[in-house]
């Protein structure tokens, strides 16, 4: 009887660790468990993704909004990098207090010491611990650096995905 309970456990824990939807009464076959609630977002779990996410070996979100970005420049929390090319910055405009790393740089950038770091990009070198944002235009090159800075040992790294067409919208919009 014991082994016949953990056989059907064993199904379900993949499926929490997929964060797929899982059928109502799947941990319970009558669907009289409380438990369906915990993983079908339709019934309005408004935390069902975070209790999935203790289940799962996926770190947290790395992706930042408007909201938070602005957050965390006004608390000076973070250190911003811009990942596009100095040019871009000069036609397009940037968003204040960030520093402009190109995405080819960023490898060897962030493994300089902080006097060269900031001789040649003209800021604070962020620290593995610090807390980093890259961002771009459109969010694909500051995904790219995100992911490079996490392959050196930066833990706490998150990009802008809306990048710096989703700043102006917002920005436009004051």
């Amino acid at each position: 009887m014991a082994l016949i309970k953990c056989w059907r456990f064993a199904g379900v824990v993949p499926r929490l660790l997929w964060k797929s939807s899982v059928p109502a009464g799947a941990f319970n076959p009558g669907g009289r468990s409380c438990m369906s609630c915990f993983v079908n977002t339709h019934q309005g779990c408004k935390s069902t993704e975070l209790q999935l996410r203790r289940f799962s070996s996926e770190p947290a979100s790395t992706d930042v909004s408007y909201g938070q970005l602005k957050q965390v420049l006004a608390d000076r929390k973070a250190i911003v990098i811009d990942v596009r090319e100095p040019w871009e910055l000069r036609e397009y405009g940037f968003i204040p207090d960030s520093i402009n790393v190109p995405l080819g740089q960023v490898n060897t950038a962030l493994q300089l010491n902080p006097e060269e770091f900031r001789e040649k990009y003209g800021g604070e070198m962020p620290q593995q611990t610090d807390n980093i944002v890259f961002t771009c235009l459109a969010g694909i090159r500051s995904k790219t650096a995100l992911d490079t800075a996490t392959s050196l040992g930066f833990k706490d790294a998150q990009h802008y995905p809306g990048g710096w067409q989703d700043w102006v919208k917002h920005e436009q919009h004051k």
